[in-house]
């Protein structure tokens, strides 16, 4: 899932006309990760490309959690819910092309990043004081970025954590012929945290690299699960559709960038429909006994157990591309505070700082079904809900938008507060909450026991 290979820094602002622009771009370069070099034609991605970078934007860990999702959601409310969010989401990537396109126009740049589209447009807004203080906004999306992608970053860590052990530990039980699981108790070897450390050395050293069967009967599920499980639905949902950062790099690396709305709601409508069909039946398959991860519901035997292991390797590859987002941000502002001597030092000490933040994160919270609502719900829902329409009103209210265009933006923006504010209450009530083991989405790592489904 190589979201992060497109992200450059853009150094096509260098030949700004004025001091102010000039001191503008510079920073734009030191601190954003979003830029990329305007390549040559023959260089740029077709459209069967640029649709396949896009499926692997949206397609990674959260897609495994989906059935849990489903769970919390009802098996009616669940699918219809996935596919009303990957609507709007489709439509703020759209919301967010379109700003991106107004303001690249309107400055004469060949292309502008999140955060630039944000700040370029308070600075044309009629308020006063948002105009003074449009930096912030760059700010804040960068910010927002950073907060989402050490948040994907620990929840891979736990993911690695969980499947690594239930590996290890039932390697004296595997057998060779692959059946469903049933109910067992298991006293735990090692505690999942331990796991979580034993990988920490082995990330550290990747983030170095500097250049980088049968479905049951589905009637017995319930059509709708209660509201406070259907707060943390909302943030695995948002979870999954992770791709509005590449949207604006995307396009400006196509050949032919005004074929790229059609691409966008093609490869959406794929990944809306498969993530409604893996929830679905990942949650219709293994009903009240769904894990926070789908593989941990996979049958006991090598063969499955093998899939986890490659998975869990693709996982550990992927953290160093979701890593690159926050590096690239934080790096360079670190750097250019100590002298040339000690750049490298600064740079290596900064990354494996992040990493064992990440790591220190997983163990803190080992509960990947909450780490995943929660991070959704704090910063992923501002990036993909909030942040674009709100980006919309600003950047064309003074030309006279149509009432049902405000009133449509409006709504969107306090849905997705609305799921910030309620999804991140109910995700920190449940943390704090002492795990049932009989109701526990995740592996129970508090108790003397563990659940596993055998």
């Amino acid at each position: 899932m190589s979201k992060t290979s497109l992200l450059e820094r853009d150094d096509s602002e260098s030949n700004s006309q004025d001091d102010e622009s000039k001191s503008i771009s510079e920073s734009s370069r030191s601190t954003s990760s979003e830029n990329v070099h305007p390549a040559e034609n023959a260089n740029r991605l077709s459209m069967m490309q640029t649709l396949i970078h896009l499926l692997k934007c949206n397609i990674g860990t959260g897609l495994l959690g989906l059935p849990l999702a489903m769970k919390n959601a009802g098996i009616l409310v669940g699918p219809i819910s996935l596919l009303v969010i990957g609507i709007i989401t489709a439509h703020c990537m759209v919301i967010l092309l379109n700003c991106a396109n107004h303001l690249s126009q309107r400055l004469q740049k060949t292309f502008v990043n999140y955060g630039e589209a944000m700040m370029y447009s308070l600075e044309s807004c009629p308020n006063a004081w948002l105009r003074t203080h449009s930096v912030w906004g760059r700010y804040t999306v960068s910010f927002l970025l950073i907060v989402t992608q050490l948040g994907f970053c620990s929840v891979y860590f736990m993911f690695m954590a969980d499947n690594l052990q239930q590996l290890v530990e039932e390697a004296p039980v595997t057998s060779n012929t692959c059946q469903p699981r049933k109910m067992l108790v298991l006293t735990p070897i090692l505690d999942v945290r331990f796991y979580m450390l034993t990988i920490l050395p082995f990330l550290v050293l990747l983030v170095f690299i500097q250049n980088l069967k049968e479905i049951p009967d589905p009637s017995n599920l319930p059509l709708m699960a209660s509201w406070e499980n259907f707060l943390l639905f909302f943030g695995t949902a948002v979870f999954t559709f992770e791709g509005v950062g590449m949207v604006l790099p995307l396009k400006n690396q196509m050949k032919h960038p005004q074929q790229f709305a059609f691409v966008l709601y093609l490869g959406m409508t794929l990944v809306t429909i498969l993530f409604i069909c893996l929830g679905s039946f990942g949650y219709m398959r293994f009903g009240s006994n769904t894990q926070a991860s789908i593989t941990l519901n996979l049958p006991n035997c090598w063969l499955y157990q093998l899939v986890k292991l490659m998975y869990s390797i693709g996982i550990f590859f992927t953290y160093a591309l979701q890593f690159h987002v926050p590096a690239e941000i934080i790096i360079p502002f670190v750097v250019s505070q100590v002298s040339e001597s000690w750049t490298l030092f600064a740079d290596l000490s900064v990354r494996t700082a992040l990493v064992c933040l990440t790591c220190f994160s997983a163990i803190l919270i080992p509960r990947l079904d909450l780490v995943i609502s929660l991070v959704s719900s704090v910063s992923s829902s501002a990036l993909a809900l909030i942040i674009p329409p709100l980006l919309e009103l600003i950047t064309f209210y003074p030309e006279d938008m149509s009432c049902v265009t405000i009133a449509k933006d409006i709504m969107i923006s306090i849905v997705g507060l609305l799921g910030c504010i309620f999804g991140t209450y109910q995700a920190l009530y449940e943390l704090i909450q002492p795990i049932n083991r009989s109701t526990a989405n995740s592996t129970d790592v508090y108790s003397p026991h563990y659940l596993f489904l055998f």
